[in-house]
Formats: structure tokens, C-alpha cells, sequence
């Protein structure tokens, strides 16, 4: 636990306005050793990727116990922080989603993402005081386990059109209130947006970038303390899966797979 203390107090240093912790989110052993050995300081899941690999949609269509498995393999596999995006939680009540927090944390992540979207067809996101108890939840199963979480609520306004500044400051200061310690807000990318949200919102702030999004230093200097890529490496993965499958099955040669990573090199980083 003691390792899993200091690892929870470096992750949580690492969130500085300005000098953003970037994220390139991983989805199983390999890709977070790739994204480790690439120098990265902190080594975060996606959702959606592990969701995929595992033969499930994203959206808490994915057992909760897959996901941990998931989430445990990677944190065995690198020595850095590794944060966790739990989707809504894994659970109907706030008791369960505590079930999903002690999970997590006894695999050994250090940092969660919750969302406030739902997906049970009840509205593109959850009342305030519904999520209000989900994360204090939350903080409360961290605390019980003695492990200083970064809980990083997310708020979904933009991402599911469903408000502008003012409606997603107020969100988040519930959820601060209610012991989130950052706010993660996908959905925009544009700089005038990004640097209100920044100002108004009093903690770190994680935008999610990708093609089309202003570079990470001037995602910086808007005052964002967290840059995660999300699903986006995954996606580009299996573009070249769909590629390469198209070519070989249709013209029967093998262009697509041009640039691959050496089978060797693959092998040994999985042995290290």
C-alpha cells in the first residue's frame, strides 16, 4: 500500500495549470508499456478501448470485472501511475460504484475518471445531486481504503450538447464540493473556451485532444493542467487493422503493413 501511496502523491503532483500531464491512454498491457517506455510520466486507460479489445461496446456495456482485469494488467505492466476511466462507474447506486472504487484501487490504479453521462436511455447526462452522491462515493471509498484518489469528474455539457460555460462551471463546482479533486471536460478544443473554463473553474482542468486540436503547448498556455488523447491511438490501431485487412483480402498485397513495430522488440518489451 505504501507503494501505491507514493505513486497516488506523484500522480497528483503532476496536474499543474500550464504544464499539462499528457496522456496518451492505453487499453491493455502492451500499449502501456509502449506508452511508458515512450517516456510517458503517468499511464492512463480508455474506456472505450478496453471495451473493444474485450468484445464490448462503450457506454457501461463492459462488465465490471472485465475492466478491473483489464486495469490490474496494466498496472502491473509499467512503473508509473497508471489512472483509470471507469466509464459512469460500473454501477446503478452509489453503493456500487464504491464496489468499483475499492476494485480499482485494489488492482493498483492510483487516479479514476467518472463521467456524468448516462446510457440507460434516461438523458444525455445525470441530474447534479444523482452524480453529486456517485462521486462522494467515490471519495469515500478512497478514503476508506487510505489512498488519496485523483477523482477526475468528468463533465460531459459539450461532449452530449447540453451546455455552455456557465452550466458546466456549476457541475464541476458540485463536483469538487462533493470531493472530485479535477474536471475533465471533452468535447471542445476551442482556445476561447478552454481558457474561460480554465479560469472559472477552480481545479485542474483535462480537455481531450486529437486531430483538429490546438497543440499540447498551446493547450498549455490556455492554463489546462491535463491533455488526454483518449480513445484516439486506439482508433488509429485499428485503422490499420481495417487497412491492411481490405489490402490483403482484396489485392492480395501487403502495403498496409509497412511501419510495423518489430516482432522482437514487441516481444522483449513484454518481457522486461
Amino acid at each position: 500500500m505504501d507503494d501505491q501511496q507514493t505513486r497516488a502523491r506523484q500522480f497528483r503532483a503532476l496536474h499543474l495549470p500550464g504544464e499539462p500531464l499528457i496522456l496518451v491512454n492505453a487499453w491493455d498491457a502492451l500499449s502501456a508499456r509502449i506508452v511508458a517506455a515512450a517516456g510517458a510520466r503517468a499511464v492512463a486507460t480508455t474506456s472505450a478501448g478496453v471495451a473493444w479489445s474485450r468484445g464490448a461496446p462503450d457506454g457501461d456495456a463492459l462488465a465490471r470485472d472485465t475492466a478491473v482485469d483489464v486495469i490490474r494488467r496494466v498496472a502491473d505492466a509499467v512503473p508509473v501511475p497508471v489512472t483509470a476511466d471507469i466509464e459512469s462507474g460500473y454501477g446503478d447506486s452509489p453503493a456500487e460504484v464504491a464496489e468499483t472504487i475499492a476494485a480499482v484501487l485494489a488492482a493498483g490504479a492510483v487516479g479514476v475518471n467518472v463521467e456524468d453521462s448516462r446510457h440507460d436511455g434516461g438523458g444525455p447526462l445525470r441530474p447534479v445531486d444523482e452524480q453529486v452522491g456517485r462521486l462522494a462515493a467515490v471519495r469515500a471509498a478512497a478514503d476508506r481504503a487510505g489512498i488519496p484518489l485523483y477523482v477526475n469528474a468528468r463533465v460531459d455539457t459539450y461532449l452530449r450538447g447540453a451546455g455552455g460555460v456557465p452550466e458546466t462551471v456549476a457541475r464541476a463546482e458540485a463536483y469538487l464540493a462533493a470531493g472530485a479533486d479535477g474536471i475533465f471536460v471533452p468535447g471542445t478544443v476551442e482556445p476561447e473556451t478552454v481558457a474561460a473554463l480554465a479560469a472559472a473553474i477552480p481545479a485542474p482542468l483535462n480537455v481531450l485532444a486529437g486531430p483538429g486540436a490546438p497543440p499540447i503547448g498551446e493547450l498549455a498556455r490556455l492554463g489546462v493542467a491535463r491533455v488526454s488523447i483518449g480513445p484516439a491511438v486506439a482508433e488509429a490501431a485499428y485503422a490499420v487493422a481495417q487497412r491492411a485487412a481490405t489490402e490483403v483480402l482484396g489485392a492480395g498485397t501487403y502495403g498496409a503493413l509497412d511501419g510495423g513495430l518489430d516482432f522482437d522488440a514487441l516481444n522483449e518489451l513484454m518481457r522486461s
